[in-house]
């Protein structure tokens, strides 16, 4: 059960990670977060977290 929601919680982390990197990069246009290039590295960073997160929940 543990290691379903820490997958869910790493799948989350990794999503928005790429939804700030697209709005850092001013691709995804409508938020404060549009066009700031600290949005992109702060969402690069959200995603690497939740792919370590991701594989620790799936060692055995």
């Amino acid at each position: 059960m543990l290691k379903k929601i820490l997958k869910v919680l790493a799948v989350l982390l990794i999503l928005s990670g790429i939804i700030w990197i697209l709005q850092g990069v001013n691709v995804l246009p409508g938020s404060f977060m549009t066009g700031d290039p600290q949005w992109a590295i702060n969402g690069a960073i959200n995603a690497l977290i939740g792919a370590a997160l991701f594989w620790f929940a799936n060692r055995k």
